[in-house]
C-alpha cells in the first residue's frame, strides 16, 4: 500500500477484487499491487481482503471492502480524455458493458455504479473556441447524445 502523495479510495461492498481488476483490465498502463486482507470483527461483509490497491495510468487507487452503507453517485466522476472516436468507443463500450448504464452529454455509470465522463479531447477544443455561436451549436448537439459523436460535435461546431 502506498502512503505518499494522494490517493483515491473507492468503496465497494464486497467487490474490492472484482472492480480492480475490471479496471486494469480496462485501461492500459495499469497494474493490481498489494491488498489486506480482511480483519475479523469489521463491521463491513465477509471478503477475503479488505483493501486492494491499484493503478491506472500512474494514479493510485484503492478498493475498499466497506459494506452496503455508502454508494457511489455522479457527485464525483472520473474523466477519460480521448484522442479519437475509436478510444471514445472502447472505453464507452467497456465500461458499460455487464451492468453499466449509459447517461447524457458523454456520462456513464460502470457495473459498480462508479461515474465515468469520456471526453474527446476534440469537444474541449471546440468548447474552448472564441466563437459563441459555435461553442452554442456544439453544447445544442453534446445535449441531444450519449455517447459524444466527435464528427456530429464537429458538424456542429461548423454550422
Amino acid at each position: 500500500m502506498s502512503s505518499d502523495g494522494l490517493t483515491t479510495c473507492l468503496w465497494f461492498n464486497g467487490r474490492a477484487r472484482e472492480a480492480a481488476e475490471f479496471y486494469t483490465s480496462v485501461f492500459p498502463d495499469s497494474s493490481i499491487g498489494s491488498a489486506i486482507a480482511q480483519p475479523e470483527g469489521l463491521p463491513s461483509p465477509p471478503a477475503d481482503e479488505l483493501l486492494v490497491d491499484f493503478t491506472i495510468r500512474g494514479e493510485k487507487f484503492v478498493a475498499l471492502n466497506g459494506g452496503p452503507e455508502f454508494t457511489f453517485n455522479e457527485a464525483v466522476s472520473f474523466q477519460i480524455h480521448c484522442d479519437d472516436q475509436d478510444e471514445v468507443d472502447y472505453y464507452w463500450d467497456r465500461l458499460t458493458a455487464d451492468g453499466g448504464e449509459e447517461g447524457p452529454c458523454g456520462w456513464l455509470k460502470d457495473r459498480f455504479g462508479v461515474s465515468w465522463q469520456v471526453i474527446p479531447k476534440a469537444f474541449l477544443e471546440m468548447m474552448g473556441d472564441p466563437d459563441t455561436a459555435r461553442v452554442q451549436r456544439v453544447t445544442d448537439a453534446m445535449m441531444k447524445m450519449k455517447r459524444l459523436d466527435i464528427a456530429e460535435l464537429q458538424k456542429a461546431f461548423n454550422g
